[in-house]
């Protein structure tokens, strides 16, 4: 199972400098280290303001010849092959700075962007990756090209394309990723391709302007004319072309029989980087391209994010607790009836989980209302700082010589009334690690299954005067 690994970044940033392959633009891009739960994030060093783009399947606005993200007017064109490097690589959170709007083709494969991360050296940091785990299969199907994407339930990521041409000369081939610590050897220098036929219309219309015989495989799918033989040699610089027996054009030696599914491959993870959360699960494309793939991605990032808004954690609460009352009150200053939780269920470096049985018996249930008793939210606020307490607490040797007090509180939503009898459940997460006593945390209260209360708090310890 993957559930429960480190995010990770780079240890330094390594710049590379490449041209676009449709804009012939010559583009510098740095890799530099990010913060947990950054995700892969692109910025525009080139524009006034350097704005950030992030790597989000809601900002592809088109699928011709490459994944185009847009946002607020400011385009990053082609990032599929550098997001899969990312992805190969098993990272999280990296910053990717740009000169210009697309990136740089180099081979037309992941290999010369995983050569340069290894290089740069790969950091875990204090935060556990964000991984959906998947409970059934989900699909999507572009009835238009027959193209479709499924993902099922499987311990691993792993990733199979099978790709038909329905062409003589690349016929019907497939690849497989059993492991995403396999894509340096097998899938990494996977280089694009396209058919001659692709190639006459891209030229006659301005495109592939940084396209060399380096940068791609080119599939002879047709017989070709003189003229078309003499814009190629000039298009790509080049005194002599010829086909080879295999039938692509003489410039490369394949590196695999089916390099042309293993690159489709790397296109599939590259674009399912887009969904931003980790899948744990087994993707299968059937003639996978941009467009099916980034629809493929939208559609599962719009399922993480309901699940998670009514994600529910479970507990055993017949378990002996980490902390009862008595070794609760050892630790906060709270006394009753002020002291608003009554055990630690859980508690890592980065979270704490705890619990309070609301009875009827209650200080505040006798004004708040009596004949429609309801906990009042500002103690539901109040028991998940007391929870956030004990987290920040446990970093000191003497809790017992200090006071929390709140600094901030945010983003304050009541969702559900607590009643008489409801065991309510508090969990919260540093969004920060603590630093100088400083507790910044996104706290939830749970109670019949449901998400009740949610707060971003800050609070600070300080020693008893």
């Amino acid at each position: 199972m993957e559930t429960m690994v480190k995010q990770k970044t780079i240890k330094t940033e390594i710049s590379l400098t490449g041209v676009g392959l449709h804009t012939g633009k010559e583009v510098k891009m740095t890799f530099k280290p990010a913060p947990v739960n950054n995700g892969f994030t692109f910025v525009r060093v080139d524009l006034e303001g350097q704005p950030i783009i992030e790597a989000d399947a809601n900002y592809v606005v088109n699928t011709q010849r490459g994944t185009n993200l847009e946002k607020l007017g400011v385009k990053i064109q082609t990032p599929e092959h550098v997001l899969a490097a990312l992805i190969g690589c098993d990272l999280d959170n990296v910053i990717i700075e740009l000169n210009a709007s697309e990136l740089p083709i180099m081979d037309g494969s992941s290999k010369y962007f995983v050569e340069a991360l290894e290089e740069a050296g790969f950091e875990e940091q204090n935060a556990k990756r964000n991984i959906y785990v998947v409970k059934e299969v989900i699909s999507f199907t572009d009835e238009a090209s027959g193209s479709e994407i499924l993902v099922m339930p499987s311990d691993h990521y792993c990733v199979t394309a099978m790709v038909d041409f329905g062409t003589k000369i690349l016929g019907t081939q497939n690849a497989t990723l059993k492991s995403i610590s396999d894509f340096k050897t097998e899938i990494s220098q996977s280089r694009t391709f396209s058919f001659l036929h692709e190639l006459e219309s891209l030229l006659e219309n301005g495109l592939i302007k940084g396209g060399d015989l380096n940068n791609a495989i080119v599939y002879v799918d047709k017989e070709i004319s003189a003229s078309t033989m003499e814009n190629l040699k000039v298009a790509f610089g080049k005194d002599e072309i010829s086909v080879k027996p295999n039938g692509i054009l003489d410039n490369l030696t394949l590196h695999y029989p089916n390099e042309a599914a293993r690159h489709k491959l790397l296109d599939v993870v590259g674009d399912l980087a887009l969904i931003g959360t980790r899948i744990q699960g087994k993707v299968i494309a059937n003639k996978p391209g941009h467009f099916v793939n980034t629809q493929f991605a939208k559609k599962m990032a719009k399922i993480i994010k309901i699940e998670q808004r009514n994600y529910v954690p479970v507990y055993d609460l017949h378990q002996e607790p980490l902390m009862d009352i008595h070794k609760i009150m050892a630790v906060l200053p709270h006394r009753p009836p002020f002291l608003l939780i009554d055990r630690i269920i859980e508690m890592s470096e980065t979270h704490v989980v705890g619990m309070k049985n609301v009875t009827m018996n209650e200080n505040f249930f006798v004004g708040h209302f009596p004949e429609a008793p309801v906990m009042p939210g500002v103690l539901i606020v109040e028991a998940m700082a007391q929870t956030g307490g004990i987290l920040v607490l446990s970093t000191v040797p003497d809790p017992e010589n200090y006071l929390t007090y709140f600094m901030k509180i945010d983003n304050v939503k009541f969702k559900h009334k607590v009643l008489p009898g409801d065991t309510l459940i508090f969990k919260c997460d540093l969004i920060t690690p603590i630093r100088r006593g400083i507790c910044h945390m996104q706290a939830n209260a749970y109670a019949n299954g449901k998400l009740v209360a949610e707060a971003e708090l800050m609070a600070q310890i300080a020693k008893k005067q």
